[in-house]
């Protein structure tokens, strides 16, 4: 088999680099997330999701200091909607969140990926761009996530935080479901 040549080896290895072997950690970790909750080891989840939020910002950092590829690009969201949704699914599972919140994350979700989808396969062009509400709507959903696990983690006695969280996560959520079907019918 013929030697690689230099443009076929430098794109190689720039699949490899610091960030995206970061990012992959934070996916790998995710089934780790999983088990713990369900064995009811909620405190150690906490520390595994406030690693993945430290080495989501590292890899951030990294690709912008020395350079990015469409790799670590497509991966990072991955990795961080994986272990969202899995926190949220697992979580309601042992009733530290609701059900329906559950359900109105990954249904929300759904809709964004299959609109995707289906205007990809209708030949339409496809730009992602987050919306304000989304960003916003993601930044709730992590710290209700976080402080989720920390009080049920290590009972800290403010079950009313994680109560007020939850409906600004409902109501971001369904906005920024509302927004992006909005967007798609108005052809944006």
């Amino acid at each position: 088999m013929p030697d690689a040549s230099p443009t076929e080896r430098g794109a190689t290895r720039s699949l490899v680099n610091f960030a995206n072997i970061i990012t992959f950690g934070r996916l790998c970790a995710v089934p780790l997330a999983f088990w713990l909750v369900l064995a009811h080891r909620i405190d150690d989840a906490f520390f595994l999701f406030m690693a993945a939020g430290l080495s989501d910002a590292l890899d951030g950092w990294l690709a912008r200091r020395y350079g990015g590829n469409a790799v670590g690009a497509l991966m990072d969201p991955v990795a961080d909607k994986a272990l969202l949704v899995t926190m949220y699914i697992t979580l309601a599972a042992v009733g530290a969140l609701p059900d329906w919140l559950a359900i109105l994350v990954v249904f929300r979700d759904l809709l964004i990926v299959g609109g995707v989808v289906v205007k990809a396969v209708l030949g339409h062009a496809v730009a992602i761009r987050p919306l304000y509400i989304s960003k916003l709507n993601t930044v709730m959903q992590i710290m209700l996530v976080g402080i989720t696990l920390l009080e049920s983690g290590f009972s800290l006695g403010i079950p009313w935080i994680p109560a007020i969280l939850t409906w600004c996560v409902a109501v971001t959520t369904m906005a920024s479901g509302a927004a992006y079907v909005w967007n798609a019918a108005q052809g944006d």
